[in-house]
């Protein structure tokens, strides 16, 4: 039986918006800022159910679309590994507050698993075999490459996912139902980046160098990772890099050539700002993507208005 609209919408609200009571500045490794950070993503926990999701009926046109998006191994494939790496880390933290918190994350991440196994269920999507999902050996590393990469997909995620909305790609009854996952991303970004800085804060001094060289690689690795999956998207080939979200392939099927480039980081940049804001403004923010992008966009609206002031002249 589905629960109460009211219940679901307090919930909903709470997963939102939360304040930390305690007054003064949370500086990264200080016991307040562990307690909020840890206070935080407790209380904004979301009890949705995925087994009493009501799927809404699609007319055909929208059910080939969502057939024919190239996601659902990547994204079912994605969650699977992603909640036992965490799992895995989060065994490995000595502070229980933490430990808590990033396990709570890890059993989320099996929970949208469960929502896009119910999903392609619901509307008849085929899957390929799943492989076995492994615990990562270094469990440090499989966290950050973890972390990192729903920091860089979340953020254009929340962008497509807005312009799906807008277009009318998918129906607002499927954008209602799948909303508290994409809410519930943030809330994990907006974790991963608090563990960050207070992890830095809190290693002790000699392990900082090597920590920061690791995560130096994380970057690098990732870019590559997705220059690779990009390339093979283009090229068609049936590759693809399983351990990276769907934005890609997801931007390439939703956006169709239809939204200038420019429009879109606009839109994925005002979206990260709106999901972010309900949280206490003291806890930190990714902000790594959002600055590449901000000054990416600077430099596309110079070029336009060097363009604007000096038109290129027509062939005779």
């Amino acid at each position: 039986m589905p629960p109460d609209a009211a219940i679901v919408e307090a919930a909903d609200h709470s997963a939102r918006h939360w304040i930390y009571l305690e007054q003064g500045p949370l500086r990264p490794g200080t016991e307040a800022h562990k307690r909020a950070v840890c206070e935080m993503f407790q209380a904004t926990f979301n009890p949705y159910k995925p087994s009493i999701i009501d799927w809404p009926k699609l007319d055909t046109a929208a059910h080939a679309r969502l057939l024919g998006l190239p996601i659902w191994d990547i994204a079912v494939q994605t969650e699977g590994k992603a909640g036992l790496r965490m799992k895995t880390y989060a065994a490995t933290l000595a502070d229980p507050d933490m430990r808590a918190a990033l396990a709570l994350n890890a059993w989320e991440e099996g929970r949208h698993k469960e929502v896009l196994s119910h999903l392609v269920a619901a509307y008849g999507i085929a899957l390929a075999p799943e492989p076995e999902y492994i615990a990562p050996r270094d469990a440090e590393w499989a966290y950050l490459v973890t972390g990192f990469s729903e920091c860089i997909d979340s953020f254009f995620a929340f962008g497509l996912f807005a312009l799906a909305q807008r277009s009318g790609f998918f129906p607002q009854e499927l954008v209602d139902t799948f909303e508290p996952v994409m809410q519930e991303e943030c809330r994990h970004i907006l974790l991963f980046a608090n563990w960050l800085a207070w992890h830095r804060r809190t290693i002790r001094w000699w392990r900082r160098p090597w920590f920061e060289l690791r995560v130096a690689a994380v970057w690098v690795f990732l870019v590559w990772e997705r220059i690779r999956l990009a390339k093979g998207i283009d090229s068609g080939s049936d590759t693809t890099a399983q351990d990276n979200n769907f934005t890609f392939s997801g931007a390439q099927a939703v956006g169709d050539g239809g939204a200038d480039t420019a429009v879109l980081m606009g839109l994925c940049l005002a979206e990260n700002d709106r999901r972010f804001a309900g949280y206490d403004a003291r806890l930190l923010r990714p902000t790594t993507v959002p600055r590449v992008v901000r000054r990416a966009l600077r430099v596309m609206r110079l070029v336009e208005r060097v363009r604007a002031k000096f038109p290129s002249r027509r062939r005779q």
